[in-house]
């Protein structure tokens, strides 16, 4: 998680105009982010497309954030939530295929309960991450964050294959269940 430096210092540096401070923010949120739009969208390639427009509007509204708690990742969440509703509109109004209750899973408009269930999801995940050993924040980052196949990751953690593809699945399912607030074994 970004939380090595600090989000709070990251967001600063970011919304100061240094792309190192935002490339590491994105590094530590877009996978959270993106399980969010799938999660919604229930479209790999759409859930991408948001992904990087909500980092887009994210890295334009910078100057003016004032981080409320430790994490980046509620607001990204509301941030997601919008681009995920503007994105299921934009279907609607092109006649293109939906998840027949897609549109049901989003509000027209975001309201106070929502996002403060939004902040709430953003939590569990980032508590989630938190809470992982070492090892698993290690081959998470460089498997899931930077995309590395597990080889490569299992050389770098000097551990083997695996290890790393176990490990990943784990974590994973954990962030899943984070996600959709089933309960995982861990």
């Amino acid at each position: 998680m970004a939380h090595d430096t600090g989000d709070a210092a990251l967001v600063a540096r970011a919304a100061a105009g240094s792309e190192h401070a935002f490339r590491t923010l994105y590094r530590a949120y877009a996978r959270p982010v993106y399980w969010i739009a799938h999660g919604i969208l229930g479209d790999a390639s759409d859930a991408e497309d948001v992904t990087q427009e909500t980092f887009v509007v994210a890295w334009r509204k910078l100057p003016a954030l004032e981080l409320a708690g430790e994490s980046l990742l509620p607001w990204l969440a509301t941030i997601c939530r919008f681009q995920t509703a503007n994105r299921l509109r934009r279907r609607r109004r092109d006649g293109a295929h939906t998840a027949p209750d897609a549109d049901e899973r989003i509000p027209s408009t975001v309201d106070v309960e929502q996002q403060v269930i939004d902040a709430e999801l953003a939590r569990r995940i980032a508590e989630e991450l938190g809470g992982m050993s070492t090892l698993d924040q290690e081959i998470f980052r460089l498997c899931a964050t930077e995309g590395y196949g597990y080889q490569a990751a299992a050389r770098q953690l000097g551990v083997g294959h695996g290890v790393v593809r176990n490990r990943l699945s784990r974590v994973r399912t954990r962030l899943r269940g984070a996600v959709t607030g089933t309960e995982t074994a861990s």
